[in-house]
């Protein structure tokens, strides 16, 4: 596997056009923080980090759901910063996704954080993902 990344917003994407309750994500440290920033952010229920018999370990995902429309609190992952061409912002021009209404996930000096958390730091860093 190339784009780690890629494959685990890909899983949480089918996962959550399948309607399903709990997904599993192969462990990783950057997969880690940026589970918890959809969990600080309210995009997914709850979330377990299980190690495995092969030391890698397993990101257990439950998704959020509206209770009366059945929709996706995730309506839409988009993956920005590629392996082949990598989207860095500098603090002063971080974006805005859906004028404020979606996150972008940002990899900083500080840690993986929100485009919010970013700004009020006055930190830039890769973009890795938007979520809507």
């Amino acid at each position: 596997m190339t784009d780690p990344i890629a494959d685990y917003l890909t899983r949480l994407r089918n996962a959550l056009q399948a309607k399903h309750r709990i997904v599993e994500i192969p462990a990783s440290n950057i997969k880690k923080a940026m589970t918890k920033v959809l969990f600080e952010k309210g995009y997914i229920l709850n979330y377990k980090f299980e190690e495995t018999d092969n030391k890698q370990g397993v990101i257990k995902v439950a998704l959020k759901y509206d209770g009366i429309t059945r929709q996706p609190a995730i309506r839409d992952l988009k993956r920005i910063s590629k392996p082949g061409l990598r989207k860095y912002a500098p603090a002063d021009n971080l974006p805005r996704v859906i004028n404020g209404l979606g996150i972008a996930i940002i990899s900083t000096s500080k840690g993986v954080i929100s485009d919010k958390e970013a700004r009020a730091l006055n930190v830039g860093g890769e973009v890795l993902c938007y979520v809507s």
